[in-house]
C-alpha cells in the first residue's frame, strides 16, 4: 500500500467514526485488532467506540497531524467536546474540554491490526 493510499484509507476511517457508521467499521478494522496491547477484536473495538460516543455525545475526531509510512500511520487527533459525567476518571460533567490523543496504527491487509494510543489527560486536568 502506498503512502497516498494509506492516507486516504485513514481519512476514510476517521470519517466513518465521525458518522458513527458502525456497520462499515469492518472495512477499516481487522477482526483480531488489538488496542494498547489488548486483544479487542472488531466487536470490542466497536463497543469501545460506541461507549466513547455515549459518554461524549458531541465527540468528533479531528486529524491535527498525520504521518504515513506503510504499514503504519501516526496521528495526533484533536478533540473539542463536552464529556458527560466522569471522563478518564475526571469529573468533567459536561464542561467543554480541548485535548489531543497521539495514536499509532499498524495496518494489515488494508485494515487496522494494532493501535497504540495515549490521551493528554494533563490537558483535561488543567482545564477543570
Amino acid at each position: 500500500m502506498t503512502e497516498i493510499a494509506l492516507s486516504r484509507l485513514y481519512k476514510a476511517y476517521i470519517a466513518c467514526l465521525n458518522r458513527q457508521a458502525w456497520d462499515n467499521l469492518h472495512r477499516f478494522v481487522a477482526d483480531d485488532a488489538q488496542h494498547n496491547g489488548r486483544p479487542f477484536g472488531l466487536a470490542g473495538y466497536r463497543a469501545m467506540l460506541e461507549r466513547d460516543f455515549e459518554e461524549i455525545p458531541d465527540l468528533r475526531f479531528n486529524i491535527e497531524l498525520m504521518v504515513c509510512e506503510p504499514p503504519h500511520v501516526a496521528s495526533r487527533l484533536r478533540f473539542d467536546c463536552r464529556p458527560k459525567g466522569l471522563f478518564l476518571g475526571l469529573p468533567v460533567n459536561g464542561k467543554r474540554v480541548v485535548f489531543t490523543e497521539n495514536v499509532f496504527y499498524r495496518f494489515r491487509d488494508e485494515r487496522i491490526a494494532e493501535v497504540w494510543s495515549v490521551i493528554d489527560k494533563g490537558a483535561i486536568e488543567a482545564q477543570l
